[in-house]
């Protein structure tokens, strides 16, 4: 949970991406509400949001953000496996790791880009 801030220098993003430059996660309910903000390919502004669980099924996200619904799925206490969809189309998988003393999370994803070529990043966010 809180707010976390993309550290650039410690990432390596997937060439032709955007990046998520802050992502913010809060419990709403019973369901966890992820707020992403960030810029797209071309440098324009992004924001997504979305609620859910971290069941593995999949949740709607609502915003200008590349895909349309995401599953959350608990590996163990400090890791998420994630998968993006567009209109039930896999966008990219990712992987979600706090590290142990809390301070940064790792993201590191795969997927096909809309011209059919694969692409692998790896984003670190610091803790807020």
């Amino acid at each position: 949970m809180g707010t976390w801030k993309l550290n650039e220098a410690k990432s390596k993003l997937a060439p032709g991406m955007g990046k998520n430059t802050t992502v913010v996660y809060a419990e709403q309910g019973d369901k966890i509400k992820i707020t992403v903000e960030g810029v797209d390919k071309d440098g324009k502004p992004t924001h997504g949001v979305w609620i859910g669980k971290w069941d593995g099924k999949a949740y709607p996200a609502k915003g200008n953000v590349s895909w349309n619904s995401a599953a959350y799925k608990v590996v163990n206490d400090r890791t998420n496996d994630i998968t993006t969809m567009k209109n039930g189309k896999v966008m990219w998988t990712g992987r979600i790791t706090v590290a142990a003393d809390g301070k940064t999370r790792t993201v590191t994803i795969n997927g096909t880009d809309a011209n059919g070529k694969n692409f692998r990043g790896k984003a670190v966010y610091d803790r807020q």
